[in-house]
């Protein structure tokens, strides 16, 4: 077994989540303690601004590489708040660039995550496993979603069929099968045009306990312009960046919407993104898990209780920790890349075979 420290600052921008946990990749012998720290209003800026630029951004990029030190020394304060020994950290870093193979599209694939691993191990005196997606995509993956090997893991002891919901930016789906078969892909927006939307309207990072979706209605024509979307209905594997429904949101008139009509209908379109994947499963699940910020909105969950057949919960339900699952879930990858063992597959990122995939600053003792 090792001790690990799982990372991840997601789609979100909100912080960063550390995470321990004892495990062989395989199985989870122990869930140690979590945190969250947030990034400072500047650094939420920063990484806001790379996005919208990634596509022409240059690694040498003054402003990139200021941000890269800051977001790398967050990291190596959660780590050090954890006040734990690890044989080995899982940094998944900062994605700004997120562009998997397209069918029918020419355009090179390409996954981009920010951060100095060096600096990072160099900082804590600990090996650090990074770089999880890119040998993905190079053979033909989707790169993404990384983290259902996790959940099979963790949800061993549970009935079967499930879905493990998260909404972060960008919301993905873990389908398990009782046979151990696994199914993942993102759905669609999550918190991601949420949290923009609030931010403009209100001043605020994101919709504080659904208040301003609660306070509106959604708009039915605009709701059937974005469930037009091809996405929806494309088969997996399948996965998004952060910003891929930019242009469909202001094409939909999105824009145009009251404050509180906006919220609700980008709560109920997360919902109908999350009914149009359920129609891709091999067999409907028992219930819904749902883990990341999302779960905390009770719009968001008013929503898809309202769009899926089944039962929706949020994960604690199964004493899971909604707010560190995708840490751990990269504290386990950081056992596996260590261990040499795959790290995404067929059902998961489209990968030709189970693939490795990972690297390492320093060595295990």
């Amino acid at each position: 077994m090792l001790r690990t420290i799982g990372l991840m600052s997601g789609t979100s921008l909100d912080g960063v989540d550390a995470a321990w946990l004892e495990t062989d990749g395989e199985t989870i012998a122990r869930l140690g303690p979590r945190l969250t720290l947030p990034y400072d209003p500047k650094l939420r800026r920063s990484l806001r601004g790379l996005l919208d630029r990634a596509e022409t951004l240059a690694e040498d990029d003054p402003e990139l590489l200021d941000a890269v030190k800051r977001l790398t020394d967050r990291h190596a304060e959660a780590v050090e708040a954890l006040r734990l020994e690890a044989d080995i950290i899982g940094f998944h870093g900062q994605t700004i660039l997120h562009r998997p193979p397209v069918r029918g599209r020419s355009v090179r694939p390409f996954t981009w995550q920010v951060g100095d691993a060096a600096a990072l191990a160099k900082r804590t005196g600990m090996t650090v496993a990074y770089d999880f997606r890119s040998a993905d995509v190079a053979a033909g993956g989707q790169g993404a979603p990384l983290v259902p090997v996790f959940h099979r893991a963790l949800a061993a002891p549970l009935p079967k069929p499930l879905a493990i919901l998260n909404l972060g930016g960008v919301g993905n789906v873990t389908w398990l099968g009782a046979e151990g078969e696994m199914l993942a892909f993102d759905t669609g927006p999550a918190n991601g045009p949420l949290d923009d939307w609030a931010r403009k309207h209100t001043g605020k990072d994101y919709d504080a306990a659904g208040r301003l979706a609660l306070a509106g209605q959604a708009d039915g024509a605009v709701l059937g312009r974005l469930m037009a979307h091809p996405y929806l209905t494309e088969p997996p594997p399948k996965s998004l960046d952060r910003l891929d429904f930019d242009r469909a949101l202001k094409e939909a008139g999105a824009a145009e919407l009251s404050a509180a009509d906006g919220a609700a209908t980008l709560c109920a379109f997360c919902a109908v993104c999350v009914a149009a994947a359920a129609r891709l499963f091999p067999e409907p699940p028992l219930q819904w898990l749902v883990a990341g910020g999302g779960r905390r909105n009770p719009a968001i969950m008013k929503a898809l209780a309202g769009a899926l057949e089944e039962p929706v919960r949020p994960v604690e339900v199964a004493g899971w920790d909604g707010d560190a699952l995708e840490a751990q879930a990269f504290g386990l990858l950081a056992a596996r890349v260590a261990r040499g063992l795959p790290i995404t597959f067929p059902g998961t990122t489209g990968a030709p075979r189970p693939l490795t995939g990972g690297r390492i600053v320093g060595s295990l003792l």
